[in-house]
């Protein structure tokens, strides 16, 4: 893989939802445990002072994302205006915290809510593509101004029933066509709805910016079933050289582990979760080191 390829970890497997004081009590944690880059999950972007998280970020040597959170009252494609405005709001702000945190990929599921899951006649769902486009076209836009770039990722059919596959990704992200535009792909959720994780990669091609490195129950990479061995030649075949990253949650946190339908601990602690997750990747992605 290339040398650029960052190992990381995402916030959600300590805590949600993230503040500074939190922040500054996980990193060296972060640090200890192995991993080269941090993805700040943004639920509430209010208890985030990007200042001074940018200070404490500044001394890690890590580098940065930030995850977006897409909940009830944030969908681009929802029926009330008042939804969508809110939702693009939100985005924005998350661009702008990406940039102050000195990060590049602003990552998730821009479109729609986590959770909504509706039927679709063909019709609809090119309405709903048509108006998705029309948003990330300004959102792009807005996120080229600061330096950042878009990461659209596909969820499973349990979470969403908009956009399930890289196909369709890929298809709203070259009808867009902008260079602040790609993807996020989620070997979870892959796992589920893809039919070969190194065909979904490799489809992806050169639109495929981030990658969440994640068990087939959210456990450590490396402890399941995921065809990681395949994983790591699409990779390689495409070039990627992206951030790595694991996402995975915590049960101790009630309202985010029941948006992740998290019911049991994945691994012996958390801590345990990301430092041998982070120890498999890097001995999957640099076998010489």
């Amino acid at each position: 893989m290339p040398p650029t390829v960052r190992l990381g970890v995402n916030t959600w497997i300590w805590a949600s939802p993230l503040t500074t004081d939190v922040l500054e009590a996980l990193l060296p944690t972060v640090l200890e445990v192995g991993a080269e880059h941090l993805e700040i999950a943004l639920e509430v972007p209010d208890l985030l002072d990007s200042a001074r998280a940018a200070s404490l970020l500044s001394g890690s040597g890590l580098s940065v994302s930030v995850c977006a959170a897409i909940g009830p009252d944030r969908d681009l494609i929802h029926p009330d205006r008042g939804v969508r405005e809110n939702a693009a709001n939100y985005l924005r702000c998350c661009i702008e915290t990406t940039a102050a945190l000195g990060g590049r990929n602003l990552v998730g599921p821009l479109y729609s809510a986590v959770g909504r899951v509706w039927s679709m006649t063909r019709a609809e769902r090119e309405a709903d593509t048509a108006l998705l486009v029309e948003q990330l076209k300004k959102l792009a836009t807005y996120a080229a101004e600061h330096g950042v770039t878009l990461c659209l990722e596909p969820l499973n059919r349990f979470e969403t029933s908009f956009i399930n596959l890289t196909s369709q990704a890929l298809e709203v992200v070259q009808r867009v066509n902008h260079p602040a535009l790609g993807l996020m792909l989620d070997t979870f959720h892959m796992n589920i709805e893809e039919r070969s994780l190194g065909q979904a990669i490799t489809l992806a091609g050169p639109w495929l910016k981030h990658l969440h490195a994640c068990e087939n129950d959210r456990g450590a990479p490396g402890s399941g079933h995921v065809p990681w061995l395949e994983v790591k030649a699409a990779l390689g075949h495409i070039g990627f050289d992206g951030p790595v990253v694991i996402e995975s949650f915590t049960d101790q946190v009630r309202s985010i582990a029941r948006a992740a339908a998290i019911w049991r601990p994945l691994a012996e602690s958390q801590d345990a979760l990301a430092r041998d997750g982070l120890h498999f990747l890097r001995g999957l992605l640099r076998p010489s080191n």
